[in-house]
């Protein structure tokens, strides 16, 4: 099957000369179709360069970016791809089930249509009895999955999002985390997650990609084996369970080895 993200070679340069900044240095990484995918490292490491770079929201200095098999931009262009960030980054003025519409009716969906998808997506997210609600009526977990709703519209095949639950309350993090879990299990899609949240990404990922100090190098992939097959309420007790934590142990000893090693390269 062919993976939903191929990473071959990856640099990125900003500026040049004294002012030359390497954000990414020599990144390849594969993320196969269906699966959830986090990238965590330290502030600066291009975590969320490598995401752009993958949304074709930039272009690398070197090497490839390939969406579905195909260029990142042509992965743009056919619509591959739903992204969500920090911000939800919904328009004021229209309403919740408008907000989701809107990519649809930038692609051209008859209203009929896209009024469907809308109410399905919104039932999807737990949000069905506030279509009709503007967004400053919502509280903030409420906006992001109305985001997480509109990056769904079009049903694509990968998600892609920047620490979409940074800025909420810890109870309200982690109850969003096991919902987006239950979407990502009935649409399918691969995921790929920027976080600064060492049990954020172990909770919802198959994969996490540890990522150096700058320049941003993979440090280590750490496979995760939690057993997501249960219900809201099972998903929920892995919280408490000691494989969880074995597995974020894990993965903080890649990020402060890395850390580490890279003090140690500055010092040298």
């Amino acid at each position: 099957m062919t993976a939903a993200v191929q990473v071959d070679g990856v640099s990125r340069v900003f500026g040049s000369g004294a002012g030359r900044v390497v954000a990414l240095d020599d990144v390849s990484l594969t993320v196969a179709a269906g699966q959830f995918v986090s990238l965590i490292g330290p502030s600066g490491c291009g975590k969320s360069t490598l995401l752009r770079l993958i949304a074709d929201l930039d272009a690398p200095t070197a090497g490839s970016v390939q969406v579905f098999g195909r260029p990142a931009r042509e992965a743009r262009l056919a619509h591959e791809y739903g992204i969500a960030f920090q911000q939800a980054g919904l328009l004021p003025w229209r309403t919740v089930r408008a907000n989701v519409e809107l990519p649809l009716a930038l692609a051209g969906m008859g209203r009929a249509g896209r009024r469907e998808r809308a109410e399905h997506l919104l039932a999807l997210v737990g949000l069905a009895d506030f279509a009709e609600h503007f967004p400053d009526q919502l509280s903030g977990g409420m906006q992001q999955r109305v985001a997480i709703a509109r990056a769904l519209a079009e049903e694509p095949s990968l998600l892609l999002m920047d620490e979409p639950f940074g800025a909420l309350d810890e109870m309200t993090r982690e109850r969003l985390q096991t919902q987006l879990l239950r979407i990502c299990a009935e649409t399918r899609a691969a995921v790929v997650f920027v976080t600064h949240s060492i049990p954020e990404a172990v909770f919802l990922s198959d994969r996490v990609v540890v990522m150096s100090p700058r320049p941003g190098r993979i440090r280590e992939v750490a496979p995760v084996t939690l057993d997501r097959s249960g219900s809201l309420e099972d998903l929920d007790a892995l919280r408490t369970d000691a494989t969880f934590f074995d597995e974020i142990a894990t993965v903080r000893a890649a990020l402060l080895e890395g850390v580490s090693l890279a003090q140690a390269e500055g010092a040298g």
